[in-house]
């Protein structure tokens, strides 16, 4: 299925025909068979579409293409149903005719169908994803034979609905599976476990990842690889803390696990494994990580060298005063700084050549709380868009103090879009971007 709600319909009509479903659809992915479960209930108002046998002209009772029924009973319709009728004249309730094809039936919107339909599921694997489906399912019996159904199964029988499980385990009832599912994966064989880390699926390799975790299944060094090299955040945060939990790496490693935390692109996992330089005794590894580009991670540096009695404040007196090397000294400064006397040597950086240096001087001027506006305005014509953004960020607490016309004039056509930006983002702040140009007729 494409997604489209036609396509899930022929599929709908194709499994009824006798098409089993891994011939219609992508039966290893979650969404198909919840679409495939809505597109059997969206037939609801045509009850004739889902059952097979009843298409065929001259059956007894009927007409071509509508179900049996007693003669000259109209069909039921979701009126009908709705009402407990078998047909527009009133009469007791009607039994439902149940479809050929258990995969319908599953997902049929009369509940005593589906209710009858799971008893298939027990001679056909093939369909536990809908048995999945149905432990979530709106009616009471029908979500207790489904929970009884698949609590009988073996663990690992879970695994290949994992993505399925999670999913349903966003609706109201649909806690049950992910219980069961997570059992199994804290009892279940290892590799199954490390197996679902490489799903695609983020919820469903977060669960596995973390229960390898719980586990012990992954080593440190495979952990902070992971926390290093994967884009997720919140897996990032896992495995490195994982990976330098105390007593987690045997001594030979320890190094080498922190130095590739240390080595990571992302900051947050920089960040613990500076942080991590503390409990390992090596406070003064954490100085290089005084100008990371990340402030996070120039906090946590700034702990541990206190941790370990050094103060930072003059490291970073002393880097100033060759800011090329380290741009983001600057910022650092500002951090741990004192207004009286580094102000000043901030206020200097915003002139040099090197524009890191200047937006580093800018982020330290906002962190020291010493900003001025007159002395920040200029900077919104800076020919580096990274300082026009720096110095916007800093004026936009005072927006409203900026005259309108230097921010009108830097919002015309022919100024480079950084500084046309720099200026829309000042007038939204300061209430003035709806609000004609002056001398506008």
């Amino acid at each position: 299925m494409d997604g489209s709600y036609g396509e899930t319909l022929r599929a709908v009509m194709r499994v009824r025909d006798g098409a089993a479903p891994a011939e219609t659809f992508d039966v290893a992915s979650a969404g198909e068979w919840l679409a495939f479960d809505a597109g059997v209930r969206d037939l609801g108002n045509r009850p004739w579409l889902l059952s097979r046998a009843s298409e065929e002209p001259g059956r007894p009772g009927g007409e071509p293409g509508r179900p049996a029924g007693e003669p000259g009973r109209p069909a039921r319709t979701l009126l009908d149903r709705l009402r407990g009728r078998a047909g527009s004249k009133a009469a007791p309730p009607a039994a439902p005719s149940v479809p050929d094809a258990p995969a319908i039936a599953l997902c049929h919107p009369d509940g005593r169908v589906r209710e009858a339909a799971l008893d298939a599921v027990r001679t056909a694997p093939e369909l536990r994803p809908l048995l999945v489906v149905r432990c979530a399912d709106w009616v009471a019996p029908v979500r207790e034979k489904a929970r009884a159904a698949l609590a009988e199964l073996p663990g690992d029988a879970l695994f290949s609905s994992a993505e399925l499980i999670l999913r349903l385990s966003r609706r109201a009832r649909g806690d049950f599976a992910r219980t069961l599912l997570e059992d199994a994966l804290r009892e279940g064989p290892a590799a199954e476990v490390l197996a679902l880390t490489a799903h695609p699926d983020r919820a469903t390799y977060r669960l596995a990842y973390r229960i390898a975790v719980e586990r012990g299944l992954l080593t440190p060094m495979e952990l902070a690889a992971t926390a290093a090299t994967c884009g997720d955040v919140t897996l990032q945060d896992l495995c490195a803390e994982a990976a330098v939990r105390p007593g987690a790496t045997p001594d030979p490693d320890a190094a080498a696990v922190l130095d590739r935390l240390l080595a990571a692109r992302a900051p947050r996992v920089r960040a613990a494994g500076v942080t991590a330089l503390r409990r390992a005794g090596r406070h003064g590894d954490a100085e290089p990580f005084l100008v990371d580009r990340s402030g996070v991670v120039r906090a946590c540096a700034r702990y541990v060298l206190r941790q370990g009695g050094s103060d930072p404040l003059p490291v970073y007196r002393g880097l100033c005063a060759e800011p090329a090397a380290h741009p983001a000294a600057a910022a650092g400064l500002g951090e741990c700084g004192d207004r009286a006397t580094d102000a000043g040597t901030l206020w200097a950086l915003l002139g040099h050549p090197l524009p890191a240096v200047r937006v580093h001087a800018i982020s330290g001027l906002r962190a020291l709380d010493v900003v001025e506006r007159e002395r920040l305005t200029p900077l919104l014509d800076d020919p580096s868009p990274a300082v026009v953004r720096a110095a916007t960020r800093a004026l936009l607490p005072d927006a409203a103090g900026i005259p309108e016309h230097l921010l009108r004039e830097r919002s015309a056509p022919d100024r480079p879009r950084a500084v046309r930006v720099a200026a829309d983002r000042l007038l939204r702040a300061a209430g003035l971007r709806g609000r004609p140009a002056p001398g506008y007729r």
